[in-house]
């Protein structure tokens, strides 16, 4: 919200009285002072106005969390535990998920309560990519890595997938790596080659990746380079 929009809603300041204290500098914002009456500003700001502050932040959490099998990917749900319940901050329910994992599928989800750099992350025109640890039920023939970065067709959803790198570490373990989250996708990609998908881990989101040493069910908070070069 523009911050002349934000100051009218201020005691019924008005717009025309706010954009008069923003130009004779009575505004502060994080601690500078603001003339800009186009300036954007947040929940996460520090709104001052002669000094008194009008608007306190609220903290900005940027997490992640490497999911166990059996954890649902959702911040409520009667039946199971969520990721939410696995997280140990006085603020988890401000979170919401970047991309979910199935219940069965293990690795790394990140959660956060910025709505701005969540939907920058995921925006579909970004294609973010995303890795995958694959085991399947058969061996995982030569074939099958011309057959995935061609794309496979969903008449379901009458498309075809996007273009997937597949890396064939062992007779039945890939490391795969998408551009897009269809419905179970890997596992439908899998099983046109006549598979099946008896594991899934993923490893990393764009340059997010999840570290050795984060057991399953831990989280940790993401590093200020994480958060800038998702």
């Amino acid at each position: 919200m523009k911050i002349d929009r934000f100051l009218a809603k201020h005691d019924s300041l008005g717009r025309r009285r706010a954009r008069q204290r923003i130009v004779a500098g009575r505004v502060h914002v994080n601690g500078m002072a603001e003339t800009r009456i186009d300036r954007e500003v947040n929940r996460f700001c520090l709104v001052e106005m002669d000094h008194i502050a009008i608007q306190k932040p609220e903290r900005r959490l940027h997490l992640m969390l490497n999911k166990p099998v059996g954890v649902v990917s959702a911040t409520v749900d009667a039946q199971h535990r969520t990721v939410i319940d696995l997280i140990d901050d006085p603020d988890k329910a401000s979170l919401h998920l970047v991309g979910r994992l199935d219940r069965n599928t293990s690795g790394l989800v990140l959660l956060t309560n910025d709505g701005t750099w969540s939907k920058a992350l995921m925006a579909p025109s970004r294609k973010v990519p995303k890795v995958y640890l694959v085991e399947t039920r058969d061996p995982i023939p030569p074939e099958a890595v011309a057959a995935f970065a061609q794309g496979f067709y969903f008449h379901t959803e009458d498309l075809t997938t996007l273009p997937a790198a597949l890396e064939i570490l062992a007779e039945r373990r890939a490391r795969l790596t998408l551009h897009e989250g269809r419905y179970h996708q890997v596992k439908r990609m899998f099983h046109r080659t006549g598979n099946r998908v008896t594991a899934l881990h993923r490893e990393r989101i764009g340059g997010i990746a999840l570290p050795e040493g984060l057991a399953p069910g831990d989280w940790r908070v993401l590093t200020n380079l994480e958060i800038m070069n998702p």
